[in-house]
């Protein structure tokens, strides 16, 4: 197999999206896909998938592509079983077409390497081996396995497990991926990456994962244009060479870009001193030597203009680099406030589903009790416990307590209730058993994990057609401190441009970048943060996990990024089971 994307580009009406986009991808290729949210990562997926018709360039593809897109939208009524009912029909049609052909083949006259090919695919498909394979693979992806479950029933993240499952068992020949550990925990990713590794055919992955950089790609392909505004493709591999070849990049345009405005500066400074001599101070008396004043001006004139042509001869065209994240500065606590009180803490928690009731059968005192208190000391681990229907978290025994300043690193596997934990910290969960203590005037910020805003539909119910008008309605209201109020185009997360647009318009990256901005917005002294890298650029991962270690405000991240909990190894650690 193979796929080739020739000078590839793209635009939407009135934005141009790629340009010049070039790869080739073989058996063994893993190509990693990077860049800042809204630079066309995935609709570069869509291109590869032949989704899109490309604007210019083209692609070609010969053999079989499978696409796992972020989002998937069921149809209604269409359920788990529906998905891996479609997987293996199409598993054993596409093998009974290859056994057809192998049982038509010409043993006089035809192309026995061609038979041998043919062969060599079905036993790649192996479709009687494919129950089982969709099998193994919703279990170690943690997906659900009852296909009578509706699939609008599942959260994002689930729907997203099912997907990929499904075409992780299909074996196509390219596998393309839109950030395929968001929704998985530590197993599911070690799972993910010795497929990936393993697969036959080739592999494009979008991600901000870096572990999964380093593991797995061959080449990293970056979307974001660098000073002459064409993407860039690493071809060494692993995440730390593509960030050292970036950095320098970075370094060598911001230095040309400087001394390119230093340029116009003089060029500015020259003209202004050359042109002073024509304003009225200069020149002589009116009716005096008249003939000579105006041949001195004529002189002026064309000595500045070939100074500015010349100056602009020389100029180079040189684009703006791309911003860094300016992280506001948070305040630890306000005035008066004593430094030794919790700013949130949480004793005994259990939250159970709305309708679901308390399960029998539930002895509060079996775990022996623990103290998660974030104030630089290491934490216990989480219980063993086994997951009971109808109960979303239940930590008896412990304290969960958030100092001014405090740190906490929640970890653990999907469903043992990392999400609610942080949502009872934040006072949006309604506790059936414990207590929540927060300090009087504590402003807390919060980016969940499947944030309303994640969502076009959602974001249109609000109201709030763009992030400005958001961040205004807020403050007309009477919800945001006049006194204690970061600008959002201050932060280097969203441009002006991006600001003025329909929620619904941006891309899920970049409803992302919103969600953190709408976080930062009110000065929190309490970050809550429940898997802050997905969705978000490489870039952006990397500067916001130095941001959070630096921060004077509290900071608890629930997380399953491997990469940012080894750069966040000092902090205390609930982890939950």
């Amino acid at each position: 197999m193979h796929l080739v994307a020739d000078d590839l580009a793209f635009s939407y009406p009135g934005r141009d999206v790629l340009r010049g986009v070039g790869v080739t991808v073989n058996s063994g290729t893993r190509l990693g896909v990077v860049g800042e949210n809204g630079s066309g990562k995935s609709t570069f997926l869509h291109l590869l998938a032949g989704q899109l018709d490309p604007t210019g360039g083209e692609v070609r593809r010969d053999g079989t592509v499978a696409l796992v897109e972020q989002e998937l939208h069921p149809v209604p009524g269409q359920t788990v079983g529906d998905l891996v009912a479609a997987t293996l029909d199409g598993l054993r049609r596409a093998a009974a077409e290859l056994d057809a052909a192998a049982a038509a083949f010409d043993h006089e006259a035809g192309d026995l390497a061609e038979l041998q090919r043919t062969l060599a695919r079905a036993e790649h498909l192996a479709a009687w081996d494919a129950d089982r394979r969709v099998d193994v693979a919703l279990t170690r992806l943690g997906a659900p396995r009852d296909l009578g479950r509706g699939l609008a029933e599942l959260s994002v993240g689930e729907r997203y497990r099912v997907r990929l499952a499904c075409r992780l068992a299909e074996r196509a020949d390219l596998l393309l991926l839109d950030e395929p550990t968001n929704h998985l925990d530590t197993s599911a990713i070690e799972f993910l990456t010795g497929e990936l590794v393993a697969w036959r055919g080739g592999v494009v992955v979008v991600t901000h994962d870096r572990e999964l950089l380093d593991d797995v790609a061959t080449a990293i392909l970056d979307l974001d244009p660098s000073w002459d505004g064409r993407p860039v493709l690493y071809g060494q591999p692993g995440y730390l060479s593509y960030r050292f070849a970036k950095n320098q990049a970075l370094h060598r345009w911001r230095q040309r870009y400087r001394a390119e405005r230093k340029r116009a500066a003089r060029l500015a400074e020259v003209l202004d001193a050359s042109y002073e001599g024509l304003s009225d101070e200069w020149r002589p008396p009116k009716g005096s030597q008249r003939h000579r004043r105006a041949t001195r001006a004529r002189i002026h004139v064309k000595a500045a203009d070939r100074l500015a042509q010349k100056l602009e001869a020389e100029a180079v065209e040189v684009p703006v680099p791309p911003p860094a994240l300016a992280f506001p500065d948070l305040p630890a606590m306000s005035p008066g406030w004593d430094p030794g009180e919790a700013l949130v803490e949480v004793r005994n928690p259990r939250v159970v589903v709305a309708d679901g009731g308390e399960p029998p059968g539930e002895a509060s005192g079996a775990w022996p009790a623990r103290d998660a208190a974030a104030a630089g000391s290491a934490t216990s681990p989480g219980s063993s416990r086994k997951s009971v229907p109808g109960v979303l978290l239940d930590l008896p025994g412990t304290r969960v307590a958030v100092p001014p300043s405090g740190r906490l690193l929640v970890t653990g596997p999907n469903g043992t209730g990392k999400s609610t934990l942080l949502r009872v910290l934040a006072g949006e969960a309604g506790l059936a058993r414990g207590s929540r203590v927060s300090r009087e005037g504590v402003r807390i910020g919060v980016v969940g994990q499947e944030s309303p805003a994640l969502t076009p539909a959602a974001a249109r119910r609000t109201g709030f057609e763009t992030a400005a008008d958001e961040a205004l309605s807020l403050l007309a209201a009477g919800e945001l401190d006049p006194d204690h109020v970061v600008a959002v185009a201050s932060l280097g997360l969203l441009s002006e441009e991006d600001l003025d647009r329909p929620l619904g318009e941006l891309s899920v990256g970049q409803r992302r970048r919103f969600e953190l901005a709408r976080a930062l917005l009110h000065v929190p002294h309490l970050l809550l943060l429940d898997e802050p890298t997905n969705h978000l650029s490489i870039d952006l991962v990397d500067e916001l996990t130095r941001a959070l270690t630096a921060t004077p405000a509290a900071v608890v991240v629930a997380t399953h990024d491997r990469r940012m909990r080894e750069e966040l190894a000092d902090w205390p650690e609930l982890m939950l089971s």
